[in-house]
């Protein structure tokens, strides 16, 4: 098995030599069933010294029992409760609840990928923690092992309580992806007839007023209220008709069927395709 660790060390110099000793030392002991198995595979860690590389045999065998991504959990971290661990876990929490891939940590970068899952993966800005979520859109089973988490001994960290609304911004758009990427029109058509059925209600409403309790149009904010929602709910409907044109060129200039094959399995002569979801 070829083996990539890709390890991010920007102002991380402090920490280098010792990562490399350790991460030497792990990758020699490595047992030779592993050294005949086939397959490439990407270990993902931070050069700050508190991902531990002797975890990187146990994510590769658990990649050996079938799944192609292995996150690694931090059940023992190793950081401020107040500015680093209660966030996370709120954040950790939202992610799984909105996109459906329950992970307790998706802030740890201590992972393992099988290159075949995470090479067509194109991350922009600071989507690297929603790789899990990108190679389950792929078809891929995610895992998640508990790790070892060391405290910071040099540097300082480039995380913070500041990063929350990057994260929150950054699962907005994960989350519109997951939902409504390639049908943009059902997301967006939706608010739209929901503000323009809300702006008759309300218009409605200020009818009632002006025959029930002889309160005239003009002595009530209602048909302001009523216009601006409603002209906000068509303006909804448009975009949603412009995102969809523009999805179904991004789609048509990729070229590539919406899928991937992931076996062809020979069943009395008759070739049958098992394929995965991609969006």
């Amino acid at each position: 098995m070829d083996i990539s660790v890709v390890i991010p060390v920007y102002n991380e110099e402090g920490a280098l030599p010792e990562l490399y000793r350790a991460l030497a030392d792990t990758l020699d002991r490595l047992p030779q069933a592993i050294q005949s198995s086939s397959g490439d595979v990407i270990i993902a860690m931070d050069a700050d010294g508190q991902n531990d590389p002797a975890d990187i045999p146990r994510l590769i065998a658990k990649l050996a029992e079938g799944y192609d991504v292995v996150s690694g959990w931090r059940t023992s971290r190793q950081d401020g409760a107040l500015t680093r661990r209660l966030p996370s876990v709120v954040a950790n929490w939202l992610i799984s609840s909105l996109l459906g891939v329950p992970l307790h940590d998706y802030g740890c970068t201590l992972k393992a990928y099988r290159r075949e899952v995470v090479e067509d993966v194109r991350l922009y800005g600071e989507m690297h923690r929603f790789i899990p979520i990108y190679a389950a859109w792929e078809g891929a089973r995610v895992t998640e092992l508990a790790v070892a988490h060391h405290p910071r001994r040099c540097g300082r960290s480039k995380y913070g309580i500041g990063r929350t609304a990057r994260v929150l911004l950054d699962l907005l758009i994960v989350y519109f992806i997951d939902r409504a990427f390639d049908r943009p029109i059902q997301f967006f058509g939706k608010l739209g007839l929901s503000c323009v059925v809300f702006a008759l209600a309300i218009f409605g409403w200020a009818l009632a007023l002006k025959y029930a309790s002889d309160v005239t149009l003009i002595q009530t904010p209602l048909p302001l209220l009523a216009a601006t929602i409603g002209l906000s709910g068509v303006l909804f409907l448009l975009l949603g008709i412009i995102a969809e044109v523009q999805a179904r060129i991004y789609f048509e200039a990729r070229g590539r069927p919406p899928y991937k094959i992931r076996q062809v399995v020979q069943h009395r002569a008759v070739p049958q395709l098992v394929a995965s979801r991609r969006w």
